[in-house]
């Protein structure tokens, strides 16, 4: 969400921005918004006028109602600028009613009209356009088939889909055994690996306000996502980055504690509109899984920075796991409108024999800060917006379908890489019971 003064000194940067998310629709709204601001502006001035001769205009009575009990003649004057008086409180309402109406009106454009992005970021219409920077590991293909990953689940006994339809409709699964094992395993690694970068665990709220909501996401994203709460302000988290930033709404963090780095767990709810194709089927992309989150909350001049951190660490942990991984650089077609720079990391899928979405990094600048209030002082004292980021850690199952294409061996067992080992009691290898 951007600053108005902003939108109202900058009218073509702005727009130049839109054409550049190949969103032309939205060009008016920024003529739209600057109107709205010139009008609700012209009644502040007028309110105010009227409140500071509202003070004068009192004043005046008590002088001529004194005066009249000399002078009678006073007594028309004084009733005269009662009226005046009356007359100003009338139009004083008329004009709060006015800006309250103006606000909300050029509150909702301002939600609508997109964040400027980085300099850096690829023109492109939709993700088709996105560019690969760079590739991490060997990406193999074995001689062996590899079968499809809920296949490979079922040899372990480790999936039950059919049950989960009948308890819950599709897009739910429950996991047994081993594989549900190895899905906590990786998830205690994730945590672990973090909290070793130095940032702080958390296990935040997993249903959070409407307000909250509307201040971390648009209202694109939040209709085609969020579960709410019947008869309640309650939406349940899609995930923890939604509530890990709401902790701070209305907030001025101490700078002496900015940046804030951490990292949290949690369940993740998702409507999951619209149709998929056939490799995304089985458990990638579902209504209920878990994860592991990284937030930052920091500084505008840090933001940059922290964004090449995040997206490193998420190599980092695949290449752990020995799975290959690549760094997709996010065009500005697919951005969402708060944000100012993404990146997917990517793992490699030795069975389709290309890469697919694990991980999302993004700087979503003072966007969401904007919308919640999230603050700090600077060295004079001033209160600044703060920049906000986010990044997958781990999010099993979909992370699952990798580790397990890529560490499959041609006997039908799953090698353990060695970090993994501890999170499963030493083990080193899964054994199948088909």
């Amino acid at each position: 969400m951007l600053d108005i003064r902003f939108v109202r000194e900058n009218p073509e940067i702005v727009k130049e921005n839109i054409r550049k998310k190949f969103q032309n629709a939205k060009l008016p709204l920024v003529d739209e918004a600057i109107a709205l601001d010139a009008e609700k502006r012209a009644a502040e001035s007028e309110a105010n006028e009227l409140r500071a001769s509202r003070n004068q205009l009192s004043k005046k009575i008590g002088m001529l109602m004194g005066q009249a009990k000399k002078d009678p003649s006073k007594l028309a004057e004084a009733e005269a600028v009662k009226a005046q008086v009356k007359a100003n409180a009338d139009r004083l309402a008329q004009l709060e009613e006015m800006e309250a109406k103006l606000s909300e009106q050029l509150n909702q454009i301002m939600k609508v009209i997109p964040q400027i992005i980085d300099p850096s970021v690829p023109i492109g219409p939709d993700d088709s356009h996105n560019v690969e920077v760079e590739r991490f590991g060997e990406c193999r293909v074995p001689e062996f088939p590899i079968p499809y990953h809920t296949d490979i689940m079922e040899s372990f006994d480790g999936i039950d889909l059919e049950a989960a339809g009948r308890v819950s409709g599709s897009g739910f699964y429950y996991l047994l055994g081993d594989i549900a094992r190895l899905h906590e395993a990786v998830l205690a690694y994730g945590r672990d690996f973090m909290i070793s970068k130095g940032f702080t665990y958390c296990i935040p709220p997993f249903m959070i306000h409407g307000n909250v909501v509307e201040g971390v996401m648009s209202q694109t994203d939040m209709d085609g996502m969020m579960y709410k709460i019947e008869g309640e302000d309650l939406y349940l988290i899609g995930t923890s980055e939604h509530s890990m930033i709401g902790r701070f709404i209305d907030q001025i963090v101490p700078t002496e504690k900015l940046p804030q780095t951490l990292t949290s767990y949690s369940p993740c709810f998702r409507k999951e509109k619209g149709s998929h194709g056939i490799e995304e089927r089985g458990v990638y992309r579902i209504h209920q899984f878990e994860k592991q989150e990284m937030i930052v909350v920091c500084k505008p001049e840090e933001s940059k920075d922290w964004y090449e951190k995040l997206w490193r660490y998420s190599v980092e942990l695949f290449r752990n796991l020995d799975i290959p991984v690549r760094q997709l650089e996010c065009c500005s077609g697919d951005l969402a409108d708060l944000k100012v720079k993404s990146c997917d990391i990517e793992a490699w899928s030795p069975r389709q024999q290309k890469f697919f979405e694990v991980c999302s990094c993004t700087n979503m600048g003072d966007a969401q800060a904007r919308r919640l209030k999230i603050r700090y002082k600077d060295e004079n004292g001033k209160p600044q917006l703060c920049h906000t980021l986010n990044n997958t850690c781990v999010a099993p199952p979909r992370m699952l379908i990798a580790f397990l294409e890529n560490n499959l061996q041609a006997d039908g067992t799953v090698l353990i890489p060695e970090v993994l080992r501890p999170y499963m009691g030493g083990t080193e290898k899964l054994v199948p019971k088909k």
